[in-house]
């Protein structure tokens, strides 16, 4: 019994192992090559900083990045907003139509998101909106949202509804209780759910490609055009930071909230 379990777990650590190979491999082979002095990839390794160099002196693609930054922030700040809100009023009443409307949530999620972007580009002319930056932070919204109030929703489900009425009991309105019950209770949800529409608005590309005016792309459209006229170690640079930052920011919220749970 104890050599099956011993297997059982040289078993598990190898699959771990073998999945995070997977996943993390080409990002460090990118990264690395990003250091590499040869365009074409040739080896030995010759280190160089000269593609970070360049980078700095790439007007587009730094201008792209800072377009899909603020973008991706108001993405981020709108539907964390909005998503909180709407798993709240979810979690809290009971309405005529509540369970339709807690399944349309998931169809956004689902539909492949070049159908989305397609009838997103036709929607915005329909009502007059057209092309722009408006309507590139409205399709992200859009996207992000489901995201939100999914995973608020989910946090909110560990939470006890009788703080809440306790609170009210002592004469609390409801603005106090959302503060200094709900809130706190929620914020790992709601950090966790900021972050997801972060990442989706930053690295969506097909929305963006539709909705976006002729120079005014945001950086995955950028990155696109420059990969078909031919591939640039740029790209792994600005892509290397991207990750670092991106493992940083993820790596602070989970240590300060605790996303994984206390031991």
């Amino acid at each position: 019994m104890r050599e099956r379990n011993a297997v059982a777990r040289y078993t598990g650590r190898v699959y771990v192992g073998l999945v995070l190979f997977f996943l993390y491999a080409p990002i460090f082979v990118m990264a690395l090559m990003s250091f590499n002095a040869s365009p074409f990839y040739a080896f030995p390794l010759n280190f160089t900083f000269d593609w970070y160099r360049k980078l700095a002196g790439n007007e587009e693609i730094i201008a792209s990045a800072w377009r899909s930054l603020w973008i991706a922030l108001a993405t981020t700040v709108i539907a964390t907003a909005l998503g909180t809100a709407a798993a709240l009023a979810l979690f809290r009443y009971e309405f005529p139509g509540k369970r339709i409307l807690q399944a349309l949530l998931f169809p956004p999620i689902a539909i492949p998101w070049l159908i989305i972007g397609t009838a997103m580009l036709i929607f915005f002319f329909w009502v007059g909106i057209g092309r722009g930056t408006p309507a590139v932070i409205l399709g992200h919204v859009a996207l992000a949202l489901p995201y939100v109030i999914v995973v608020v929703t989910a946090r909110l489900q560990t939470f006890d509804p009788q703080l809440e009425e306790a609170a009210r009991s002592l004469g609390a309105g409801a603005w106090v209780v959302t503060r200094d019950v709900t809130l706190p209770w929620i914020a790992p949800g709601v950090v966790a759910g900021a972050l997801f529409a972060f990442a989706v608005s930053f690295d969506q590309f097909v929305v963006s490609y539709f909705l976006a005016k002729p120079g005014d792309s945001t950086l995955p459209v950028v990155i696109y055009t420059a990969i078909r006229k031919g591939f640039t170690p740029e790209i792994n640079a600005i892509s290397t930071i991207i990750i670092v930052l991106s493992m940083t920011v993820m790596l602070l919220a989970s240590r300060f909230f605790k996303f994984g749970g206390e031991r």
